[in-house]
């Protein structure tokens, strides 16, 4: 992955090198670098846009001292830094404790927003429209385990690791960046490495590759039809189901399914909208309301190894979908009426 090229271009007053176009032009890796710090997608977006707004207002500031990526970067990085002086370390619900039998399992009150990883559309952090080998491997630095994981790791090792390791800066540029030593960024480094080892996510197939699409396509036959049987013989043993804003999390293939026979139920008759998100394949359930209607209810991530489906988290919070460029509503009941008639 290489990072962005905005210092290959000089800023001039007008025409392709014109300071707002060079400032639009670093938002992907802008908001990619601050999702990975800040864990949500929400909190990207405000850290990027108040970026946007502090280098505006600086630009007669902007000496040509450093270049003007290592000069965006820090003030985003910034920006980032002052975002996360909250104690609460954003988290998965299998980060928070232990999973439930089903027989045992109530959802409880919601946890508030801020508690947890949040999910990103793909496009909006990495260039999806790159070398297959390149994408596989940027996807592979958005999966919501090696986002959580990050969130363990203070922020100047977290910075650290994620511009020398992601976005592949030199230890040199990111002592500029930091205003800090090259001695300072290698050993915040390695530290940052040591901590990251134990929490190693597992192995998953590039989205590109046939099986995994395949696998995609049956999960949605299955989810849709609500055929239990099918969709169990897709999941691995060691399963894990989510559903933030709840902590509550299950494991293994017969709790997901006594979860989607029994209170889950709620799902059944909805609708699935692909939606490449965190890396993984991913989609948009929306709840049937009435025949022919659906309206948004969860974000689904379903990570793989290629093979079965080792992931199944559920992001309840329909008001993303909007900002997710989602439809707000399936509404086929015209057609349905002219298919009666």
């Amino acid at each position: 992955m290489q990072p962005a090229a905005a210092n290959d271009v000089q800023v001039t007053d007008s025409g392709t090198g014109s300071f707002d176009q060079l400032l639009e032009a670093s938002r992907r890796d802008l908001t990619g670098y601050c999702y990975r710090m800040l864990g949500a997608a929400s909190e990207a977006e405000d850290a990027v846009q108040e970026t946007m707004i502090k280098a505006w207002s600086r630009q007669e500031s902007f000496a040509g001292q450093s270049s003007l990526r290592t000069w965006l970067f820090r003030i985003a990085h910034n920006v980032c830094v002052d975002m996360l002086r909250s104690p609460q370390r954003r988290a998965r619900p299998m980060d928070l404790g232990p999973s439930t039998r089903t027989a045992d399992a109530a959802l409880g009150a919601p946890l508030m927003e801020s508690v947890f990883v949040q999910p990103i559309p793909d496009e909006r952090v990495i260039d999806t429209s790159g070398d297959p080998a390149v994408v596989a491997e940027a996807r592979d630095t958005i999966r919501l385990a090696f986002v959580a994981a990050l969130q363990h790791l203070p922020p100047l090792q977290r910075s650290v690791l994620i511009l020398c390791e992601v976005l592949r800066w030199s230890a040199a540029e990111v002592a500029t960046l930091l205003e800090v030593t090259t001695a300072s960024v290698n050993s915040a480094l390695q530290r940052a490495r040591k901590t990251m080892a134990g929490y190693e996510p597992s192995a998953s197939m590039p989205l590109e590759d046939p099986a995994h699409k395949d696998l995609l396509a049956k999960y949605l036959r299955a989810f849709e039809a609500y055929d239990m049987a099918a969709l169990v013989s897709l999941l691995r043993d060691d399963v894990v189901l989510s559903m933030p804003p709840f902590n509550l999390w299950l494991r293994g293939p017969d709790d997901v399914r006594a979860w989607f026979v029994g209170e889950g139920r709620v799902c059944e008759g909805g609708r699935l909208v692909p939606l490449p998100v965190n890396g993984a394949g991913g989609f948009a359930n929306y709840h049937l309301v009435e025949p022919g209607l659906w309206e948004p209810f969860a974000l689904q991530v379903i990570e793989t190894d290629g093979e079965r489906i080792i992931g199944h988290h559920n992001f309840l919070y329909p008001d993303m979908f909007e900002a997710f460029g989602l439809p707000l509503v399936i509404d086929e009941r015209d057609a349905q009426v002219a298919d009666e008639r």
